[in-house]
């Protein structure tokens, strides 16, 4: 096979690795049974979870590309043995054909793609066949990974769940679940949920093998679809050992979400909803990264045989994807920074899964919530939990879900009169003094990471002698967690105005003298100097037009 890099595999990995992979491989959290020295520091994003076809190849090729653009060094590696696909997302003509052998023996090597700085790893592949990922062969790509010298390492996993798959998953730094809004779907991303918790409780549990005979028998117990957490109350009949070492395990499983494919805007409100849903129900948390809309320009780059963000980089599509890729970088360095963060939330999220519900729980509150607020989160947690409603498919049976809408109503009528709420208070509350502020609802960490990420960087960037563009307007908005649709409705200025502002797209404007005032009302919604956002904003619309007007006349 023709090559563009050196060899991946060392040539002391010849030999073949220990017989069984699961001695091989770390649990999420623990020092990685590989190491190498190396000058700089190396990230391994993972990409599965779901069912097939949700658009977890565009994330990870675009992934990819986005660090590449970065002047990051990337390699992508395609372990997706049932479809690998990957090479036609970056250009590549033929499938490279690599054999297993190829892979255990090292002679597996990178191919470089149409974009500077991104090269492919290619699964073991046949015309004739299709292998699975075998535990045999996680082991050697958890050594290549291990022995990479780049910056980045995008793992494509496809949609399988097998223990390899689910191995490299959990020991990526950050691993992505994709989903899109149809129940299959999510009732797949809840199952892949489930699956890493079961992984990382037999891993934990490797060398009892007489307890993860007893797991496999109270797993057996239980109706379809069962919980962790009802998996932990019926281990405490059997062994209360075991009990809390299963309860132990649900912290040390973090994966992202990313919603893909979405059209309205009940579509934008599912990734909040299942991640509040699977840390409520499943103990897991599942922080939501971001939304990539429903776009053409995705299915029209595929069959350019081009990256999304190299073939049309200003779809909205494209967009998101970018939006998502800042997130997982915000992410990153807050851990580089503040490692004992993920800890702390760790324990506090164990500690707040084996605390009883509160009815400011239910309506996912924190207890100095005003009236306004429990309104909104009434009506909010009401749409979550109706029946037929998506975050909550293969999570609650139909009696679960009815006495959660009874507690989503008890929750609104009791909190909603003074006197019943300080009532409940004293009750709930009587000899905690940490409590009477009641907790918080829970951060979304990607989030937090993106918007401190963003303000470190604004506090650089902006002075007297700052030039604002529709990218750095875009910036400051998304700095301080503001939507378009927040600053339409407090401004009246319409969302397409708004989006064309941002877009500098000069065709979709009204007249300069409306602009002007548009661009104002943004300052001061952002907190800014009105007069000096407008001033060097239309002075950048007044140089891209007469850029335009040149192109079309010469």
């Amino acid at each position: 096979m023709s090559s563009s890099g050196d060899s991946l595999f060392p040539s002391r990995f010849s030999t073949p690795p220990p017989s069984s992979a699961e001695d091989d491989l770390a649990l999420p959290g623990e020092s990685p049974p590989f190491t190498t020295s190396r000058s700089r520091p190396r990230r391994v994003i993972a990409v599965g979870g779901g069912r097939g076809g949700v658009g977890k190849a565009t994330a990870a090729v675009n992934l990819g590309v986005y660090f590449a653009q970065l002047g990051r060094d990337v390699i992508i590696l395609d372990t997706d043995a049932y479809s690998p696909g990957l090479h036609a997302a970056l250009g590549i003509e033929a499938p490279p054909l690599v054999t297993r052998e190829d892979i255990e023996e090292g002679k597996a090597e990178p191919i470089a793609t149409t974009v500077p700085g991104l090269r492919l790893v290619p699964t073991a592949y046949d015309p004739m066949t299709a292998t699975p990922l075998r535990p045999s062969r996680a082991a050697y790509w958890m050594k290549m990974i291990h022995e990479l010298d780049v910056d980045y390492v995008i793992v494509s996993l496809g949609a399988a769940t097998g223990s390899s798959t689910l191995d490299l998953f959990l020991h990526a730094d950050v691993g992505i679940c994709v989903t899109t809004p149809e129940p299959l779907a999510v009732e797949h991303t809840y199952r892949f949920c489930r699956a890493l918790y079961q992984r990382t409780l037999r891993r934990a549990l490797m060398k009892e093998r007489f307890k993860i005979r007893l797991v496999e028998k109270v797993a057996a117990s239980l109706p379809p679809l069962a919980t962790p957490r009802d998996f932990i109350l019926e281990m405490k009949r059997f062994d209360e050992g075991v009990a809390s070492l299963a309860a132990a395990q649900l912290p040390r499983v973090t994966p992202h979400l990313v919603v893909s494919q979405t059209r309205h805007r009940s579509d934008l409100e599912l990734g909040p909803a299942m991640s509040a849903v699977s840390e409520r129900f499943l103990g897991i948390s599942l922080d939501y990264l971001g939304h990539i809309e429903h776009d053409d320009a995705v299915w029209l780059t595929a069959r350019r045989r081009q990256p999304l963000l190299i073939d049309s980089p200003t779809s909205k599509s494209a967009r998101n994807l970018e939006r998502v890729a800042r997130r997982i970088l915000a992410l990153l360095a807050a851990r580089d920074t503040r490692p004992a963060d993920a800890h702390a939330r760790a324990l506090a999220a164990a500690s707040k899964s084996a605390a009883p519900p509160t009815l400011y729980d239910a309506l996912g509150l924190a207890r100095t919530a005003a009236d306004d607020e429990i309104r909104r989160a009434y009506k909010r947690q009401r749409d979550i939990y109706r029946e037929g409603s998506l975050p909550v498919v293969s999570v609650l049976s139909p009696e679960v879900l009815q006495k959660e809408q009874a507690r989503i109503e008890e929750a609104h009528d009791t909190l909603l009169d003074p006197v019943r709420r300080r009532a409940y208070d004293l009750s709930t509350y009587p000899d905690d003094p940490r409590m009477a502020l009641g907790p918080a609802r829970p951060e979304n960490a990607a989030a937090a990471a993106e918007l401190a990420m963003l303000q470190a960087e604004l506090a650089r960037e902006i002075n007297a002698e700052t030039q604002f563009s529709g990218a750095l307007l875009r910036k400051v908005r998304e700095s301080q967690g503001v939507e378009l649709s927040d600053i339409a409705q407090r401004t009246k200025i319409s969302l397409a105005h708004l989006q064309a502002i941002e877009n500098e797209a000069t065709g979709d404007l009204p007249a300069p003298v409306y602009v002007q005032g548009f661009v104002q009302e943004i300052a001061k919604y952002l907190r800014l100097d009105p007069a000096q956002v407008a001033k060097t904003y239309m002075r950048r619309l007044r140089e891209l037009s007469a850029g335009t007007r040149a192109k079309q006349h010469g």
